[in-house]
């Protein structure tokens, strides 16, 4: 009840927000491109946030161009959980998983619009990324209320926004919903390029 309450409340108080607006899955062909390493190589973004080890989440995973790069980041002791509403992008991140030998360190699934369908990871995650997919969400304080019970209380969660896609001040909505949803802002990293970013810590009390 408390989650429903969060989810039916927060959009009403946040103006601003962009308009949820998602690519077609064909442009994960482009965006799996060896070329976007030079723009926005992997390791470089989210080195600082991710240790060997650790369970991360990714949700809209595409291809897999953030996917596997965090699969040899966190090595095989660590995981990675990475859901797509499209079939085809998850059946692609699979294939390209095998070929790399990491899909033993990778839980790929598909997911619903409102429903990341991870239940059965709740308070097992290190971190969640966020990468140029919040402003796809058609209900963004439920996937924050997901995002916080997959979160352990030390976990964390790295928002990057694309500008462009999203404009400076609909990036500062999407914050505004994060804290109405409990998530605590710790930092603001530079990353470079046209992005903007946040880390957060996940709320300190949720619903049992």
């Amino acid at each position: 009840m408390e989650n429903q309450i969060v989810q039916n409340t927060i959009p009403a108080m946040v103006e601003g927000l962009p308009k949820p607006h998602r690519c077609p899955w064909l442009v994960q062909y482009f965006l799996a491109s060896p070329l976007r390493r030079i723009l926005e190589p992997p390791e470089k973004v989210l080195g600082p946030f991710v240790k060997t080890g650790m369970t991360v989440v990714e949700p809209g995973c595409g291809f897999g161009y953030v996917s596997l790069s965090l699969s040899k980041m966190v090595g095989p002791e660590g995981r990675v959980i990475s859901v797509d509403l499209e079939p085809r992008a998850a059946a692609r991140l699979q294939q390209r998983a095998g070929k790399k030998g990491l899909a033993d360190r990778m839980d790929i699934r598909t997911c619903e619009s409102h429903d990341l369908g991870l239940g059965c990871y709740e308070g097992q995650a290190d971190l969640v990324v966020v990468i140029h997919t919040l402003h796809e969400f058609e209900d963004i304080p439920g996937f924050l209320a997901q995002a916080a019970r997959l979160l352990k209380p030390s976990g964390r969660m790295l928002v990057v926004e694309p500008r462009g896609h999203v404009t400076p001040e609909q990036f500062t909505a999407e914050l505004e919903c994060c804290r109405l949803a409990g998530f605590k802002e710790l930092d603001t990293p530079e990353l470079g390029g046209k992005r903007m970013a946040a880390l957060l810590a996940p709320p300190e009390t949720r619903e049992q």
